[in-house]
């Protein structure tokens, strides 16, 4: 959040009288062939897919359509400026998360992975505990007062969608 911050900071300390700024602080993008997807569909198949540490952790989340669709109104909104959540209005916690991708995929059961197992993963493929076990509780709300309507707005139909494209287009899923 820090760096978010700064940098948004910077971004709006010139003065341009005849640019228009917006910022996009942009959740977890979720979507076919790929990303964030693929680690999570993974640990589901090989019967991984219980909760993350505490599995309370918040997770915000968009469907990489509806922040497409973000770009495109904001494009189209020339009256809108400043910083913008770019997050799905209904965050889950992690346990959620997982459970959805179970169903899903049709994997009952899932084993936890415990925050020191997580720790020991996160050595081996370079990465950082903090992605999966912070908090990430993010709104949307300026963008719903704007009018703008989230096409995929809960987790469930954004597992459906994801997965559905990804069957179609032969990938995992």
């Amino acid at each position: 959040m820090d760096v978010a911050e700064k940098w948004e900071e910077a971004f709006f300390s010139f003065d341009l009288p005849e640019t228009r700024q917006a910022a996009l602080r942009t959740a977890i993008v979720l979507g076919p062939g790929g990303g964030v997807m693929t680690p999570y569909l993974n640990l589901v198949k090989f019967g991984l897919g219980g909760a993350q540490g505490s599995g309370k952790q918040m997770f915000s989340w968009i469907h990489v359509e509806d922040l497409f669709q973000i770009v495109l109104f904001l494009q189209e909104r020339d009256d809108l400026s400043g910083v913008f959540n770019c997050a799905a209005p209904t965050p889950v916690h992690n346990r959620e998360l997982m459970k959805i991708l179970r169903t899903e995929l049709n994997m009952p059961v899932g084993l936890p992975a415990p925050k020191w197992m997580l720790e020991m993963g996160s050595i081996l493929i370079r990465t950082e505990t903090e992605l999966v076990l912070k908090s990430r509780w993010v709104i949307p709300d300026r963008l719903e007062q704007e009018g703008f309507q989230f096409r995929f707005n809960t987790l469930d139909k954004t597992i459906k969608d994801i997965l559905q494209q990804n069957k179609s287009a032969g990938v995992f899923g």
